[in-house]
């Protein structure tokens, strides 16, 4: 979002493209989108603490929660318009961007398909698409589910496990490419597993298993080489797409 136009390394994180307060900044718009539309669905997303904490902080109270949204939002418009009169703010990238991610999103579930059907032997159209559509079965309801998944399990297990893992792990002494390697393998099986585990857990299976870990392999090679932003549109669209299909 910077004029600079540069690619820098993520924040202080050493791992990943892109600035990670410009990626913020353009991801926080879904965060909102997903905030106000739990109020219309049943169930948050697995790793979603944030949403957890401030209706906490709120009392439960449902019309303290959306005033509090309305005045992030606030600060948020607030925050760009400071941005654009210090000339610090540039949003013509926003929409290739975007169109990135959709590219990247429409790509990867045919690749998952292939290495699932062709190298794995497992049909993830019957086990795993089949599950995924038992919770889609209104578009509002598909729309909260993968907003959530977007943001909170890239800044869980991309920004979090990954990247700040990784840094860590440099930090340590680990030499960087194996540092790199162990970040990833680590946040991408977390992410796998994460699924199963809970009340609304998913029974384990193989093959759900398999397609979970190829995709945070892939959402972590997006991170690494493009951005957050790049990683969360590309993860929301991507389930959203899924979804739609399993529908």
């Amino acid at each position: 979002m910077a004029r600079s136009g540069q690619r820098t390394a993520s924040l202080a994180i050493g791992l990943g493209y892109g600035h990670v307060a410009s990626s913020l900044l353009i991801v926080f718009p879904l965060f909102l989108f997903y905030e106000i539309g739990l109020l219309l669905t049943p169930g948050t997303n697995g790793v979603d603490f944030v949403s957890r904490a401030l209706f906490a902080l709120v009392g439960r109270d449902v019309s303290k929660y959306v005033f509090l949204h309305l005045g992030l939002g606030a600060i948020y418009l607030g925050l760009l318009a400071w941005l654009h009169r210090r000339n610090r703010l540039s949003l013509e990238y926003v929409t290739p961007l975007v169109l990135e991610s959709a590219i990247y999103a429409l790509t990867l579930g045919s690749f998952i398909v292939f290495v699932m059907d062709r190298m794995v032997g497992l049909d993830l159209f019957v086990i795993g698409f089949h599950r995924l559509s038992l919770h889609s079965a209104q578009l509002g309801s598909a729309l909260v589910i993968s907003l959530g998944a977007g943001v909170h399990e890239e800044l869980v297990f991309r920004l979090g496990l990954m990247g700040v893992g990784g840094w860590l792990l440099m930090r340590l002494g680990l030499e960087r490419r194996l540092a790199i390697i162990i970040a990833v393998v680590v946040s991408s099986v977390a992410f796998a597993i994460a699924h199963h585990l809970g009340a609304a857990g998913e029974a384990f299976e193989v093959s759900v298993f398999t397609y979970r870990l190829i995709a945070g392999l892939a959402f972590s090679a997006i991170f690494y080489y493009r951005s957050l932003a790049h990683a969360v549109y590309c993860h929301f669209l991507y389930d959203l797409y899924v979804l739609a299909l399993a529908k």
